[in-house]
């Protein structure tokens, strides 16, 4: 039997216009993979993740119009690729519920997002929490059953969100381990050059900070932005640097090796900024401009759209997320009464849950250890000068041979002792 097709997912978050970032970061890196024929690739509009950033519906509808006709007028054929909008997929809430059931709190209390969250409440001096929301908290949950329902094998991010990746494969591993194997873990992939690109400000292009370029802006509006993109003080003729230079950045994302190389060159022989600014509008202008006539056709026509999505997600609920959630609600104990009615009764008898060996060492350097029932303490031990000695009275004691190197937990008695030790020892006889 041959090896499944790669799976590589890619998703854009439907709170805003289309930009150049999500184009040069996610869009046509995800169209180059959508060519090889050993790849099987899922694009979907994350609207759920939208409602965590934005509480604008109107602008949540328009944004995943927009996104949708993007991706159709880049290139994209929804009739090879999976292509399909999240809420779509109501298998993705509730896998995101067994994943929630999994998932340390001590882990998402790490994520990046919600951390810079309460420490930007710590400096206005407000209580941690303040005005953080449940969504954004569980985020990196949502993420995880986008990526884990469809066991994709690599996920495109830009550097900002390898931490959901690697909290995506400890979520799944976790489940993986108490129910078994059912998600296969993903691994990150990111394109160097463009994982994460700059915008006007020269902070990251993100709708976060009002600094991006529409990937369709009319070429009027889209000059005005580009000329418009801070720069420092050096004048024509001085060298300039293109290790912190956004303007650079941003043609490299749209040039050739050659072209890229052509323009550090320009940078070191003190081209000036107004130049640099134009020979980087035309770069951007000549590669969208085709893109941007099928996007206007597109984007008039919401009611062919919204049939592309809902088709897309028709088929790949058939084809993967209704079996696959079938098989993990069986795993996780969800499961039809009467079928297990059906089942033959085993004729041994059920044995007991067994009472349970706690061992820890104390600050006093000794070993001891815990007879526990269940959230029960039943008796303490002795210290112990080495975790073996320990270990061979733990060995002693589950055959049944009491001893007295412990002392009693209130309220117990020595018969709840006696029982419990019996446990172990009709254990080792069944």
């Amino acid at each position: 039997m041959s090896a499944r097709p790669t799976r590589i997912l890619t998703g854009i978050t439907t709170s805003g216009t289309p930009h150049l970032g999500n184009y040069a970061g996610a869009i046509r890196p995800a169209l180059v993979s959508a060519q090889s024929a050993d790849v099987e690739n899922f694009y979907f509009l994350a609207d759920y993740h939208a409602l965590v950033k934005c509480g604008d519906p109107a602008r949540v509808q328009r944004s995943t119009l927009e996104i949708a006709a993007t991706w159709l007028a880049c290139g994209l054929d929804p009739a090879k690729v999976w292509f399909y909008r999240q809420s779509d997929i109501p298998e993705i809430p509730e896998l995101m519920w067994f994943l929630t059931c999994v998932a340390g709190k001590g882990l998402l209390n790490r994520a990046h997002a919600y951390k810079a969250a309460v420490d930007k409440n710590r400096a206005e001096g407000e209580d941690d929490d303040a005005g953080i929301t449940g969504g954004l908290y569980m985020y990196p949950v949502l993420m995880a059953a986008d990526i884990l329902i469809f066991n994709a094998d690599k996920v495109p991010v830009g550097r900002d969100q390898i931490q959901h990746i690697e909290m995506a494969r400890d979520f799944g591993q976790r489940f993986n381990h108490l129910y078994g194997e059912h998600f296969v873990l993903p691994e990150v992939v990111i394109e160097e050059s463009v994982a994460t690109l700059p915008g006007l400000d020269g902070r990251k292009m993100s709708k976060s900070y009002d600094n991006t370029i529409p990937l369709f802006a009319p070429p009027a509006e889209l000059k005005k932005l580009i000329m418009g993109i801070v720069t420092d003080s050096r004048m024509p003729g001085e060298a300039k640097d293109t290790s912190d230079s956004a303007l650079f950045q941003l043609y490299q994302a749209f040039s050739t090796p050659e072209e890229t190389a052509a323009m550090r060159e320009a940078f070191a022989q003190g081209i000036g900024w107004g130049d640099a600014k134009q020979q980087l509008f035309e770069q951007i202008d000549r590669q969208v401009a085709p893109m941007r006539e099928k996007y206007e056709a597109l984007i008039a026509k919401p009611d062919a759209i919204e049939a592309i999505l809902r088709d897309g997600a028709a088929r790949l609920r058939a084809r993967y997320a209704t079996p696959a959630l079938a098989e993990l609600r069986r795993a996780v104990g969800l499961r039809d009464l009467s079928v297990v009615a059906a089942q033959a009764v085993p004729e041994r008898r059920h044995k007991r849950a067994l009472p349970t060996f706690k061992q820890y060492r104390e600050a006093d350097g000794k070993f001891y250890f815990k007879l526990m029932q269940g959230d029960r303490e039943l008796l303490v031990s002795l210290g112990f000068d080495s975790p073996r000695e320990a270990g061979q009275q733990i060995a002693v004691m589950k055959t049944g041979e009491a001893g007295s190197a412990y002392v009693l937990s209130p309220g117990v008695g020595a018969e709840d002792v006696a029982a419990a030790l019996a446990a172990f020892r009709d254990d080792a006889q069944d």
